[in-house]
Order: structure tokens, then C-alpha cells, then sequence
């Protein structure tokens, strides 16, 4: 093998390792870009989990209000019923 063929079997085997460097390059940056866009989706996720979550709490707190209102109320008829039948009551005796 004389000088020129061996400069040009060392080009060709730089030239492989190079585009076989670039490949890996390549599909480092596509896996990168993978794991910043999953960790974008649960970063959303985060928020919208914390967002529910406070949604949720506070769709408690409602509900725990409408129902001390709901027996007030119901406390508030059932005197009222008690009151008009003793009245009606009176009237008829």
C-alpha cells in the first residue's frame, strides 16, 4: 500500500467516524428535545393538577355550605309547618 492510497483509506475511515458522530449527534438532540418536551407535558400536567386540585377544594367548601344551608332551611320549614298547623289547629278547635 503506498502513501496516497493509505491518506485516503485514513480519509475515508475520518469521513465514516464523522457521519457516524454526527448521526449519534443528531439522535442525542431528537432524544433532548424528547425529554424537554415530556417534561414541558408534566409541567402542564403539574398545573393543571394544581389547578383542579384548588377547584376541587373549593367545590367542597360550596357544597359543604349548601348543605348547612339546605338543613337550615329545612329546619327553618319544618317550624314554620309546625307553626301554621297549631294555628289551624286553634282556628278548627
Amino acid at each position: 500500500m503506498n502513501d496516497v492510497s493509505a491518506v485516503e483509506l485514513a480519509t475515508k475511515r475520518l469521513q465514516a467516524a464523522l457521519d457516524a458522530l454526527e448521526g449519534a449527534i443528531e439522535r442525542r438532540l431528537e432524544r433532548d428535545q424528547g425529554q424537554a418536551a415530556l417534561a414541558s407535558q408534566v409541567h402542564a400536567f403539574d398545573s393543571d393538577r394544581s389547578r383542579l386540585a384548588e377547584e376541587l377544594d373549593s367545590a367542597v367548601a360550596r357544597a359543604r355550605r349548601l348543605e348547612s344551608a339546605n338543613r337550615e332551611i329545612a329546619e327553618q320549614l319544618d317550624e314554620a309547618i309546625a307553626t301554621i298547623r297549631s294555628i289551624v289547629e286553634a282556628d278548627e278547635g
